[in-house]
């Protein structure tokens, strides 16, 4: 057990810490999407992010409304995940020299952040599903559908010029 973490015991203790991880995760998100923006050359690329930072705002409120609807105070959890995908993101853009490889780096950064979140509503959907909180899972596959729309999107840029433009 961490170190100021509460027991997980059941699937619904799961549940809720889950809930807890990626509500840091999207507030962490939140935080970095705007300097992606700005630091991205490519149009299209920061368009992407500033569409994905509305959306994840929106992502946050609907998360904000399954632990109402679960009866539990919202809060986050530290994720060491989403801080250690944030930082390398972070060290390798900063040693970026040349504008189109630094989107190439940032595309690439945002696709692992994009890949994490989809595993973590992928696990609290079946969750919900199983503690029969169907209402809860309706909730974040909306979130989950908008996360793969994402990942969809920067493949899409990413091969149409980003990587190109990098080389």
């Amino acid at each position: 057990m961490g170190l100021f973490s509460t027991p997980i015991k059941t699937l619904d203790d799961l549940f809720v810490h889950t809930l807890q991880d990626i509500y840091y995760a999207e507030n962490q998100i939140i935080k970095n999407l705007p300097t992606m923006a700005d630091e991205a050359s490519d149009p299209e690329l920061k368009a992407a992010f500033q569409h994905h930072l509305r959306e994840t705002e929106e992502q946050v409120r609907r998360l904000e409304q399954v632990f109402q609807m679960h009866g539990q105070p919202v809060k986050g959890v530290t994720c060491q995940a989403i801080n250690g995908i944030l930082a390398e993101a972070k060290d390798i853009i900063s040693d970026c020299d040349d504008p189109e490889v630094c989107d190439a780096a940032m595309l690439s950064a945002a696709q692992a952040v994009e890949h994490y979140e989809i595993t973590r509503y992928g696990s609290l959907i079946a969750y919900a599903r199983q503690l029969g909180r169907t209402d809860c899972a309706a909730l974040l596959k909306q979130t989950l559908e908008e996360e793969k729309s994402a990942d969809k999107k920067l493949t899409t840029i990413a091969e149409k010029s980003v990587n190109e433009h990098a080389l």
